[in-house]
């Protein structure tokens, strides 16, 4: 069989789902018999049957349960899109899409979509943190709507997408204990334990590159992927780290750590990415505009 008669799945669904022929028929507002038939027919096109018939009961069999599962799935999907397509509001989806890379500060994203989201309350948000690479993976395929990452897409880059940049915030670095007499900022990083972000972050470059330029020469403990793990190791003591500027206040406050200078030449960037097809949806200009306003 190369392609299903939806028509046969929904009455087999239904059958499926209300028990018996005759309450589904009754739902159709057709007769049993022709219930009935159209099961047969359907059970016949697959070549298989999908219930057992015990004691002129239906009960549903291993193939049965997995085609009812499809098919719950399929029909609800379905009921989903109608209410999208009937729908006149200005937002016109129920499911909104963000991925967000590892790199990107969560107090940052929160100040970022906080808003929209209480604004679009109507909407369902999924949030899917991954790698950069993995993001784009699934935008590419239409099962994320939006991105927010801390690089934009590389020249070549063979996925249809629209780069978005959205500001900019110089890094700052703290450390569990305020500097001591007599040491100054950036000097103090020489030979200092350092917690850096991994090879996944936007920021790992240009921290390296850096710390180069200025010949600083930290002792590199550990590196992380996630940032949120790194200022967690770096309240426990295990050294300096770096954050955006921008969030500075609140690294102070969260982790109970000091500041203890700014890296003004030392930036990290932020982007918005969306598939092309999706660029123009409202949510995702709320975004970018609250996010261009904060960095702003």
């Amino acid at each position: 069989m190369h392609h299903l008669n939806y028509h046969h799945l929904y009455y087999f669904y239904l059958v499926a789902r209300e028990g018996s022929i005759a309450k589904a028929a009754k739902l159709l507002h057709v007769t049993p018999q022709t219930v009935s038939g159209q099961l047969s027919t359907f059970e016949n096109q697959l070549g298989y049957s999908l219930f057992d018939r015990i004691n002129k009961r239906l009960y549903l069999n291993a193939r049965g349960k997995v085609s009812y599962q499809y098919a719950s799935e399929i029909f609800h999907k379905g009921n989903q899109l109608a209410e999208i397509l009937n729908n006149s509001d200005e937002v016109n989806t129920k499911e909104f899409v963000i991925g967000i890379t590892n790199g990107i500060p969560k107090v940052l994203f929160y100040d970022f979509v906080h808003a929209t989201m209480r604004r679009y309350s109507q909407v369902k948000y999924v949030i899917k943190e991954d790698s950069f690479d993995g993001l784009l993976k699934e935008l590419a395929i239409n099962a994320i709507d939006f991105i927010l990452a801390d690089r934009g897409i590389a020249p070549g880059t063979q996925i249809s997408a629209n780069s978005f940049f959205l500001g900019e915030s110089s890094l700052s670095f703290f450390s569990k204990s305020p500097l001591g007499e007599g040491l100054q900022f950036p000097d103090c990083l020489n030979q200092m334990p350092l917690l850096i972000q991994g090879n996944t972050s936007g920021i790992r470059h240009a921290l390296t590159s850096w710390l180069e330029t200025e010949q600083l020469y930290p002792k590199i403990v550990a590196e992380f992927d996630d940032t949120a793990l790194l200022k967690l190791f770096g309240s426990e003591d295990f050294g300096v780290f770096c954050a955006p500027s921008a969030i500075s206040k609140h690294v102070e406050e969260q982790y109970g750590v000091h500041c203890i200078g700014n890296a003004n030449t030392l930036n990290e960037r932020y982007y918005a990415i969306t598939g092309k097809s999706r660029a123009d949806y409202t949510i995702s200009k709320a975004i970018v505009e609250a996010a261009r306003g904060i960095l702003a």
